[in-house]
């Protein structure tokens, strides 16, 4: 199995002239840009580009007024309730969401996060029995439970009454809970399909305060958590979702958290100006990496704690815990590379060890992803039993590959692109046989290269500043509402130097003979090996870099190809 060599380039579709017509109030590269989206009307370039607060009423959720009314009925008897959440940050965030909205309305809130290692992915019977026995009658999950028939059933058989809100795909057949809310169980009509877990725990949140007719604080009350997890959870920022994180954003910049406001620091991230970049890539590793190497309670706590010295002391925790996470996931990646290469099958990959620290084998499955453009599946060999996370392709929906192989499975779920199960090591045999034949069947005939997609397509020499006032209007962005992309062809490139503590970065001028740019790209400091070509094409993102207090302007190259040759 070799590694991806080249990507495909793929120019969006050029603005037809009626669209550019009423989009004339825009620039040039900007219209394009918004046609990109989706967006056709000047109504909805406005509506898009402004976009304000104006969330969905949470009533519109399937069983949300049942659930409220049990929720309070336990507020005013102080009947024990606990939140039970998810190890992720999704998880996490939307777990201290919960647990700050029901201490402030008065009640009496416990906190159950499983552990990664001893429990697996969510809702267990040892754990509800436990809470049971703890005198807890009600649980109210995030960010998990939507297949959980089982322990559904077992909630029920023991007394419990239990309210699931999740987010991801539920089966056919929903937990027999007492409540269920999640958009996208049949006969839900929330607008918004694509809420991550702390964007329904959200919905629980402002329901319950609109029914005690309490306003959301002035510092906006959760939204900077819905903002960290949403981003963490990789969802469409689109609809909702994209006016959530603008809000929580906000929120974050504030540092009003002061949790979150130490961990940036840590990250050497400026909170003033932070994005979602700086979530995905510097707040949520670790937050994460608690969950990952040991227990997810250390992020719980860093969220909620207002102690100034023990905040201090979670952060450097999460920050070791990190460093250590790549440390241990760069060893993976070396040792599932090996294991790849033993197999014969072409459209997936499989790597399995005892070896394998189950927290972290779904970083190595998303770097083999990265590095081959195939599906991965990479899992912790234990005993009897094999915990397995995928990552996958756009051309290949894991969680339904997983679905038609459910009989040989203990659990399993997840989304289009990123799924986890547990087996017993006796049928990971066949699972493997019959997950690389449905690989085969709809990926055998694909030319399966990474694509690059781009927006506009110009001369260096027509970038210009301004765009960068332009670009800002889009944010914030992530999956479904990318980036901008430019291409500029036949540019001359000088000064070439390879940058970073390992020299895995390339840093150097781009002309065109009248402009002149700095340029970076991370990852791909083998051209210094290979050579750099005297004249490229690119794939970039144009930005402001700031370093040191300094700003200037700055390509952050994509990918590269020798000029002509795409």
């Amino acid at each position: 199995m070799q590694k991806v060599a080249s990507k495909h380039w793929k120019l969006a579709e050029k603005i037809p002239a009626e669209v550019e017509q009423a989009l004339s109030y825009y620039p040039p590269f900007f219209r394009q840009i918004l046609y990109n989206r989706g967006i056709t009307s000047a109504e909805q370039a406005m509506a898009f580009l402004s976009a304000g607060e104006d969330f969905h009423d949470p009533m519109l959720l399937l069983n949300m007024a049942g659930a409220v009314e049990r929720l309070l009925f336990a507020v005013d008897h102080q009947e024990p309730i606990a939140i039970y959440g998810d190890y992720d940050v999704d998880g996490v965030s939307a777990t201290a969401l919960l647990v700050e909205v029901l201490r402030l309305l008065g009640g009496n809130v416990t906190v159950y996060i499983p552990n990664r290692f001893e429990e697996g992915y969510g809702l267990n019977i040892e754990a509800l029995n436990q809470l049971r026995d703890q005198g807890i009658g009600l649980v109210l999950t995030v960010d998990c439970g939507i297949r959980s028939l089982r322990e559904a059933e077992h909630a029920r058989r023991i007394g419990m009454d239990l309210i699931i809100s999740d987010h991801h795909q539920p089966l056919e057949e929903i937990p027999p809970a007492n409540f269920v809310i999640c958009p996208k169980q049949k006969g839900d009509e929330y607008p918004e399909k694509n809420l991550a877990g702390v964007g329904v725990a959200y919905k629980i949140a402002q329901a319950l305060l609109q029914q005690r007719q309490l306003e959301l604080s002035n510092d906006r009350l959760g939204l900077d958590l819905v903002a960290l997890g949403t981003v963490a959870d990789v969802v469409p920022l689109t609809g909702e979702n994209r006016l959530l994180v603008k809000a929580g954003l906000k929120e974050l910049r504030r540092g009003s958290r002061i949790g979150l406001r130490s961990l940036a620091q840590a990250a050497r991230i400026n909170l003033s100006t932070l994005n979602t970049a700086d979530i995905g890539f510097g707040l949520a590793p670790r937050l994460n990496a608690a969950g990952r190497l040991e227990s997810a309670l250390a992020s719980y706590q860093l969220l909620l704690e207002r102690d100034i010295q023990h905040i201090g002391l979670l952060v450097q925790h999460l920050d070791d815990q990190n460093r250590e996470r790549q440390k241990i996931t760069a060893e993976m990646q070396q040792r599932a590379e090996e294991l790849i290469q033993e197999e014969d099958f072409e459209e997936i990959l499989f790597a399995f060890d005892e070896s394998f620290n189950p927290g972290v084998v779904g970083l190595v499955a998303g770097k083999l992803t990265e590095s081959y453009y195939r599906p991965a599946v990479v899992g912790h060999v234990n005993g009897e039993y094999v915990r397995a996370s995928c990552r996958s392709i756009p051309a290949f929906h894991i969680t339904q590959a997983l679905d038609a192989c459910a009989d040989l499975m203990v659990h399993h779920g997840g989304h289009a692109q990123a799924a986890g199960f547990t087996i017993h090591r006796d049928h990971l045999p066949e699972l493997k046989e019959r997950l690389a034949k449905i690989a085969f069947e709809q990926l055998g005939d694909l030319d399966l290269r990474p694509v690059l997609r781009a927006d506009v397509e110009l001369p260096l020499g027509e970038l210009h500043p301004e765009f960068l006032k332009y670009l800002h209007l889009l944010e914030p962005t992530g999956m479904d509402n990318p980036e901008v992309y430019f291409i500029s062809r036949n540019v001359r490139t000088s000064n070439a130097r390879a940058i970073g503590s390992d020299g895995k970065h390339l840093k150097f001028l781009v002309t065109d003979g009248w402009i002149t740019y700095d340029a970076v790209a991370f990852r791909q400091g083998y051209w210094m090996e290979t050579g750099l070509p005297r004249e490229v094409d690119i794939l970039y993102r144009f930005e402001m870099n700031t370093y040191n207090g300094r700003e200037s302007l700055q390509l952050n190259i994509v990918d590269i190809k020798p000029a002509g040759s795409d």
